[in-house]
């Protein structure tokens, strides 16, 4: 029965934060530390680099 009750509660909560993810990203976004510190992980992963970056620019992606 507690497994249940830990599950449920876990995938309600799951649920609530899915429904609500663009509200929260935009809330962290606007704190500029946590934007800077976003921007430049995201920089360091060279997928976004390769992919991403170019089509931004206008460049294709090769």
């Amino acid at each position: 029965m507690r497994l249940f009750v830990v599950l449920s509660s876990l995938l309600v909560g799951v649920g609530m934060i899915f429904k609500s993810r663009y509200k929260i990203m935009n809330t962290l976004m606007a704190v500029s530390v946590i934007r800077k510190a976003f921007v430049s992980i995201s920089m360091n992963m060279p997928y976004i680099r390769k992919r991403v970056l170019p089509s931004i620019f206008g460049r294709s992606a090769s």
